[in-house]
């Protein structure tokens, strides 16, 4: 079955980014979103991407244009139901994944395809929700998804492999992503070997040891690495850190997994990052 249709669930930071990726690869995408304030923020932060792009040089006017033309915004997820696919972007929450889940099951067609972008939760516990859990598969992407170009596919133990490697298809040919095949445990290959690195960064700033600016800098210089662990938090947001550390501690129960106190205490006090201005730094 070709992918022709996509729908994507949340129009936040991540799901507008899969988006913007979908419609300039030609795909008509329709974006669910909760009320018309969200669908407004969404349309406004897919349009500046865009627009940057063609002053960059790196899209042309008319194909900018031409992508907007395939984006809808609905409020009704039944509006979804002619979808071939369903790209789930919701917050790292498991409720509210298998909510939608359930309600994406009732509606979609039998040939549909459902994945999910979460980054640590385990795909089992959410394709078991539906009456199709074997054309459940994960689609991770990376932000900002327009410029990254992974995508983690993960199949579980019952996935139907033909679903798995259309979906893996629709993401290098279409989409031109490069794709890794994860199997199902919790932060997959990326995040696995991410997460831990950026606490041990937390706890070596936690304990005085070193300061932030020379953390990052020593991996910056030193490692050769983009931005150093501090600032790529940052970026990623503390709230989703704290909950994929969380996630890897429960399946695997390993100490070096645990989220530091600091983190913690961060988020519960709102400092999440870039998102919310500040974190480890500000970015007011």
């Amino acid at each position: 079955m070709a992918i022709e249709r996509v729908g994507i669930i949340g129009g936040g930071q991540m799901g507008g980014g899969i988006a913007e990726v979908c419609i300039k690869a030609g795909v008509a995408t329709s974006v669910f979103d909760i009320n018309d304030d969200a669908i407004a923020l969404s349309r406004s932060r897919i349009s500046t991407s865009l627009a940057k792009a063609v002053e960059r040089g790196k899209l042309d006017q008319a194909d900018a244009d031409a992508s907007l033309g395939r984006l809808s915004f609905v409020t009704d997820i039944a509006a979804l139901a002619d979808s071939d696919l369903v790209i789930e972007a919701v917050v790292e929450n498991e409720d509210l994944k298998k909510d939608i889940f359930t309600k994406l099951d009732g509606i979609l067609g039998d040939g549909a395809i459902l994945a999910s972008n979460t980054s640590s939760i385990p795909l089992t516990r959410i394709g078991s929700v539906t009456k199709r859990p074997e054309r459940v598969v994960g689609m991770h992407f990376f932000n900002p998804a327009p410029i990254m170009p992974l995508v983690e596919i993960i199949s579980t133990v019952v996935s139907d492999q033909t679903v798995v490697d259309e979906v893996a298809a629709f993401a290098t040919e279409t989409l031109g992503k490069t794709v890794v095949h994860a199997g199902d445990r919790a932060g997959f290959i990326v995040n696995m070997l991410l997460v831990p690195y950026a606490i041990d960064a937390m706890r070596m700033y936690e304990s005085g040891f070193a300061s932030k600016e020379d953390i990052d800098a020593g991996m910056v210089n030193g490692a050769g690495y983009p931005m150093g662990p501090l600032t790529l938090s940052d970026l990623i947001g503390l709230d989703t850190m704290l909950f994929v550390a969380e996630s890897l501690f429960e399946e695997f129960r390993e100490p070096r997994y645990a989220p530091p106190p600091l983190l913690r205490r961060m988020v519960e006090a709102g400092l999440l990052g870039r998102k919310s201005g500040k974190g480890f730094y500000d970015y007011t």
